[in-house]
């Protein structure tokens, strides 16, 4: 099997593809097929599956409670002065790297302007802007950044991207050149790339200002550094007050996954905006230019070229970010559609690490086997979760009537139902930790509108079905008939 992969990586890469796609419509559809000749087997299945999803929301209810105190307790923290006489904090630098492309230059300025405002010392921060070459008055808006932002930091770099002819449209390949240029850079400043960390941030990141201070402090207190990431979520408040109904239940979703997932670092993988040692990054030899999510992709290439010491190490002080917004309702529902489609498309890293899995055996069998698990677990369930649990125990008894006469076809539709209702409770504990978590109601957001903060919650069937698996089933589509994903980026007005 190595010896196929590797001569024959065309084929296998495309083979796998086909696979991925086929699978997902072979379990989406089963309830229908199956149910024809062995309808217990797909009841049981159904009532697996909807157990396993009350496991998975009471998780993430419980994991966003601990997560959130443990922010709290971390944010009071003065983490610059516990860095005075630590060991090596004088010789730590930042290199922020800030890929954009057609971001407005007021965007751009806010987001300078938290990391001018960090409490670690500026002379020790550079920033690299990346553009785009081919982006019309890309010149002109990183001009005018530049005269602004260059003496208030240690550095302020520019990069202007081409796109070469094998690299694919989006932030990996802008980072990757960008982080090549600035090594050169570094060299001439003599500065060991040991001493350097590396943060891909998003153009709307908003870093609170002890993120820099805060992430010096784990990093050198970290005897693994030189294997791992560092993450903080990305939480979608920073426009929370201004963005529609549908929009901002889905990104209050997403933002407490994202919390929840810190007290799980045995899984967690980073993602949006995250950290790591320059050294690190040059010996997995940068993004991959050929891909477009590139958050998780690069943490596989890290774990399969150094091994099982590679980890995302959770960082309990959140990043704030836009959500999806357009200058119109219909338009910041298509932005975000397609926002969750292209992260929906880090399915294509499915292939990809099965390739590793089988040509990596200087690495343990079991740590490639769990590594390789979440991303299936993740990606393969994320287009088929909506119609399991809102359509799968009504099949069997409907496509097979001799089944539904049986006690079990009879009973399947109100056990689910059972579960399922019982899983809502955890609603409360995600209402509460949105409560706490969001910014304060502006003065300018009506009183009378308030309730709608509640009654939003009674949407997340119509919300998950159209912005998670529908978007999901369409990137899975596409890769199962070789339609690639071109990049789009979501307008953040």
């Amino acid at each position: 099997m190595k010896w196929f992969i590797e001569h024959y990586q065309a084929i296998s890469q495309r083979f796998l593809e086909i696979l991925v796609g086929l699978l997902t419509w072979t379990t989406l559809t089963m309830p229908f097929w199956l149910s024809l000749r062995h309808p217990a087997v797909v009841a049981y299945f159904v009532l697996f599956f909807d157990v396993y999803f009350f496991y998975k929301s009471a998780t993430v209810a419980f994991d966003g409670i601990r997560s959130y105190l443990r922010v709290t307790y971390d944010s009071k923290i003065n983490w610059q002065e516990k860095l005075r006489g630590l060991k090596g904090s004088s010789s730590i630098y930042h290199l922020l790297i800030i890929p954009n492309f057609k971001e407005t230059v007021d965007k751009l300025r806010i987001t300078l302007d938290y990391v001018v405002n960090q409490k670690f010392p500026k002379s020790r921060i550079f920033v690299v802007l990346a553009m785009e070459e081919r982006e019309e008055n890309a010149r002109k808006r990183a001009s005018i950044l530049y005269r602004e932002s260059k003496r208030k930091l240690g550095d302020f770099l520019v990069t202007f991207h081409h796109l070469s002819q094998n690299e694919v449209t989006g932030k990996a390949s802008n980072e990757a050149y960008a982080a090549k240029e600035a090594a050169k850079f570094l060299k001439r400043k003599k500065i060991n790339l040991k001493d350097v960390i590396v943060t891909s941030m998003d153009a709307d990141s908003l870093l609170p200002p002890q993120y820099l201070s805060y992430l010096t402090f784990k990093f050198l207190n970290d005897k693994n550094r030189f294997y791992h990431f560092y993450h903080a979520p990305v939480l979608l408040y920073s426009n929370y007050w201004q963005i529609s109904l549908i929009v901002r239940l889905k990104s209050t979703l997403d933002s407490i996954s994202r919390l929840a997932n810190l007290m799980r670092p045995e899984r967690l993988i980073h993602v949006s905006t995250y950290s790591m040692s320059f050294s690190l990054l040059q010996r997995v030899g940068y993004w991959d230019t050929n891909i477009i999510p590139e958050d998780w992709h690069i943490f596989f290439q890290a774990f399969f070229s150094l091994g099982e010491k590679v980890a995302t190490i959770p960082l309990f002080l959140p990043i704030s970010g836009d959500a999806a917004r357009a200058k119109t309702l219909l338009g910041s529902l298509i932005y975000r559609y397609e926002q969750e489609r292209r992260w929906a498309w880090g399915v294509t890293d499915i292939p990809y690490a099965v390739q590793k899995f089988l040509t990596t055996p200087k690495i343990p069998f079991w740590p490639k086997f769990f590594r390789l698990y979440h991303l299936l677990e993740s990606h393969l369930l994320w287009p088929i979760n909506f119609f399991i649990l809102t359509l799968g125990a009504t099949i069997p008894p409907l496509v097979n009537p001799a089944f539904g006469r049986t006690v079990l076809g009879h009973t399947l539709p109100s056990l689910a139902g059972l579960i399922l209702t019982a899983t809502t409770g955890f609603l409360i504990i995600l209402i509460i930790i949105d409560i706490k978590a969001r910014p304060e109601r502006p003065k300018t957001y009506s009183l009378a509108r308030t309730p709608l903060l509640f009654f939003q919650w009674f949407l997340i069937p119509i919300v998950s079905f159209f912005f998670s698996s529908l978007p999901g089933l369409d990137a899975h589509t596409r890769l199962l008939f070789g339609k690639r994903l071109e990049y789009k980026v979501t307008e953040k007005v």
